[in-house]
């Protein structure tokens, strides 16, 4: 008898445990039903960046993005979700991003080069500006009518902005040019995201916003792929840099409306001189971007200087050019022995620049033409990409 009732209580045991086990499932498969089922089996890592940074949940991304400007939020956070998907809880000010993104408004030129870097140019559907385009892809489709120009700043077309409804605008940030000029945009529910890779303070750092994109295309394997190989190569030629023999002294830029810009020490500039092997004035200076200077400060570094770098505006592409806007130009030693080189080499016939599009995503490239410059010798068989000898 007492064997049987403890047959009894064992199968009732069982019987409340299998109820719990399908509730439980059935719980699970209803938390999956409300929150979506997406999983992320890929995920960016970043290791030179600094501006962003990318968090992966069950059914989202969490996008952070620092900015240096806006001095009452200094991170701006989105939410990157699976088209269809609820808003998961506790982000109640972040933006919203559907992705993969179908519709993109870059408001730069140099926002193509991160999307050209993952050949998702079809994903482009509006340009603050159709003048300062290099990409040959881009430009088809621009005269296809497919990428609309929407202006900027004061000349932003908002309307035609609001009609386009596209998945995201992609803005940039500056000190003069703040985000409350989109709050027409915000306020249509069209996210706005501030893409700030240009205050990286290293070529790899800056090139890696590639991987930005990739979070919002949902193409993490190929983007970490990718960059994987533009990091090792350009590690490669930086350590070709470090060793060679010599270490020629250069100087930049030239001077504009009563002042000369030079690449402070702790600018991206400055390291990619550094990791081509060459020997610069200002390197010591702890600051990131320009160190403004008049041109009498420049004038007695640049005499001796073995090679000039970095001479390229529109109107200046011949050494006759350069002694147009100065003839003290030609005092200069690197003039004199017609070592004077710009990044115009892939400039088209409107003026715009390859080197700010796909330069700006292969540094790799770019070291490898200061590298040729400056040290000719240690990469014989280097035909330059993005820089030009002025003559």
């Amino acid at each position: 008898m007492k064997s049987k009732i403890n047959l009894i209580y064992a199968l009732f045991l069982l019987t409340i445990l299998v109820r719990c086990s399908s509730s439980s499932t059935l719980y699970e498969k209803n938390e999956l039903r409300r929150e979506g089922n997406a999983t992320f089996k890929d995920k960016i890592t970043i290791k030179h960046a600094k501006g962003f940074s990318i968090t992966y949940h069950k059914n989202y991304k969490v996008l952070k993005i620092i900015s240096p400007f806006e001095k009452q939020a200094d991170t701006a956070t989105y939410l990157l979700i699976p088209r269809g998907n609820a808003r998961p809880a506790g982000y109640p000010e972040s933006q919203l991003i559907e992705i993969p993104v179908r519709s993109l408004v870059a408001m730069s030129s140099m926002h193509i080069g991160l999307i050209g870097f993952l050949e998702a140019e079809d994903v482009l559907t509006g340009l603050s500006n159709f003048q300062y385009v290099s990409s040959e892809r881009v430009q088809n489709r621009i005269k296809a009518g497919r990428i609309k120009e929407v202006g900027k700043d004061q000349g932003l077309n908002e309307e035609l902005l609001i009609t386009m409804q596209p998945d995201l605008v992609m803005a940039t940030g500056s000190p003069v040019s703040k985000m409350d000029r989109f709050n027409g945009l915000k306020a249509a529910k069209i996210p706005i995201l501030v893409n700030s890779e240009w205050v990286e303070t290293t070529p790899l750092a800056r090139a890696e916003w590639v991987k930005l994109m990739g979070a919002l295309l949902n193409k993490e394997d190929e983007v970490n792929r990718r960059f994987e190989k533009i990091e090792k190569e350009y590690n490669r030629l930086a350590a070709i840099g470090a060793n060679a023999a010599t270490k020629p002294s250069v100087i930049t830029g030239m001077n504009s409306r009563d002042a000369w810009f030079v690449p402070n020490g702790n600018s991206y500039v400055c390291k990619f001189l550094k990791d081509a092997g060459a020997s610069y004035y200002w390197e010591k200076t702890k600051a990131t971007g320009s160190l403004p200077l008049n041109f009498e400060a420049v004038y007695p570094v640049a005499l001796g200087a073995d090679f000039w770098l970095n001479v390229s505006i529109s109107n200046v592409k011949t050494t006759q050019d350069l002694l147009a806007k100065d003839t003290r130009y030609a005092d200069f030693k690197a003039f004199k022995t017609g070592k004077v080189y710009g990044y115009h080499q892939r400039t088209n016939q409107q003026g715009a620049n390859d080197y700010w599009e796909s330069g700006a995503v292969n540094p790799q490239d770019v070291l490898a033409d200061l590298i040729k410059i400056l040290h000719p010798e240690l990469l014989p068989d280097h035909e330059l990409i993005y820089y030009k000898q002025l003559k």
